[in-house]
């Protein structure tokens, strides 16, 4: 049995914890709160849950797998964490080989993952707030969907509390470390905590509280709109399931109504920024860039109120995947966090990769996820997978 500390809360953190305290391990869940922590990826409505991922089959498999254990959470927690909207992917265009949405659709049909090809016809007849004269092709997936994100969280809290899991309040300061290995982690205040192995899950801030990573990291803010619909029955998930529009060029992606609101957001270059910059907020560029792209797509939302606005911080790789590895220069340490852009749809699933790395277990997704010194920080690789989950 192993004494982990878990440094973060959010959706890698938890899971992390859970999975390695149902495997006998001793955990201790670290984090300042409050939980769900309201500047937290995790933290909103709702996050994206789909197998689209163009050329990327692995992805493809991994939330196909997800999606099951979502429908089981659903299940188990006798709540309903996991709504099954579909997802509807536009296109001005004829879908060429290349495109995300071709590949995708090639991906599924290679996977026997049923989907239905959808037309200016279908879009105006099903899907009546799309303007279905801008958009000629397209596809719905009809088993994705969207996850209560900060329900999500608070649930998982509540069921690492149940498993025994020790959850700390205190805010990360250092690793404990000597001249061979990491031996746990100082907090602010100077309390130490040892173990014998430290995961550090902690999104956005990995570059700031451990600077060796900004290497591999950076921390990129997106802005996400909560709009208010003058007739909300256009945009219940009936008429209206998460999308994405020209997606590889806008950038642009949406979710059902939920809790009287439509959530938009752009998944694009971003702004770099720290967590705690007084700059996270969203500028008057972006919500002109929303309304601009709303005129042309939604023509339903485009004067309707935002009555919330947050800036999500993505924790991005350069080359667009996770980085759930030990580091090899510092025994007993494991970080597991990039790209934030897509991780939550995977959440049932990144407790046990994680858990597989902390006991030096084979896992045939550790090598795509491996720790890789040739990948330097910077854009992730858009144009071959869009990565929505905001």
């Amino acid at each position: 049995m192993l004494k982990v500390i878990v440094v973060g809360a959010g959706i890698n953190g938890v899971t992390a914890a859970i999975e390695l305290k149902k495997r006998g391990h001793k955990v201790i869940l670290v984090d300042p709160g409050p939980l769900p922590h309201p500047l937290a990826a995790s933290t909103d409505i709702s996050k994206a849950v789909r197998a689209a991922y163009g050329p990327d089959e692995d992805y493809t498999a991994l939330a196909e797998r997800s999606i099951e254990l979502w429908r089981d959470w659903n299940m188990e927690f006798g709540i309903e964490l996991y709504h099954e909207t579909g997802v509807l992917f536009l296109r001005r265009e004829v879908m060429q080989p290349g495109d995300f949405e071709y590949e995708s659709c090639r991906i599924f049909e290679k996977r026997s993952h049923k989907f239905e090809r959808i037309n200016s016809v279908k879009l105006r007849e099903r899907f009546p707030a799309f303007n279905a004269e801008r958009f000629h092709d397209g596809f719905l997936d009809p088993e994705a969907g969207y996850v209560e994100s900060g329900r999500v969280v608070a649930t998982l809290i509540e069921r690492a509390k149940s498993l025994g899991v020790e959850l700390c309040d205190g805010k990360f300061a250092a690793l404990r470390e000597d001249d061979t290995r990491v031996k746990g982690v100082v907090l602010q205040g100077r309390q130490r905590i040892g173990g014998d192995a430290v995961v550090v899950a902690v999104g956005a801030w990995t570059p700031y509280v451990l600077p060796f990573t900004r290497k591999f990291f950076r921390a990129t803010g997106h802005p996400v709109f909560h709009l208010k619909p003058h007739n909300p029955e256009l945009f219940s998930p009936r008429h209206f399931p998460f999308f994405g529009a020209d997606i590889s060029t806008t950038g642009y992606y949406g979710f059902p109504l939920n809790q009287g609101v439509v959530k938009m957001a752009n998944h694009g270059p971003g702004r770099e920024m720290a967590p705690d910059s007084a700059d996270r907020v969203v500028i008057p560029e972006e919500e002109s860039n929303l309304r601009e792209f709303l005129s042309g797509t939604i023509p339903a939302l485009v004067d309707a109120p935002i009555v919330y606005t947050r800036i999500c911080l993505y924790c991005d790789t350069d080359d667009g995947d996770f980085w759930i590895a030990p580091d090899p220069e510092r025994q007993g340490l494991v970080i597991a966090t990039g790209d934030s852009g897509h991780g939550f749809k995977f959440a049932p699933l990144l407790g046990e990769i994680t858990a597989d790395v902390v006991e030096g277990k084979s896992n045939p997704l550790l090598e795509k996820f491996r720790w890789r010194p040739e990948v330097r920080s910077g854009l992730a690789k858009e144009a071959a997978r869009f990565q929505p989950d905001r």
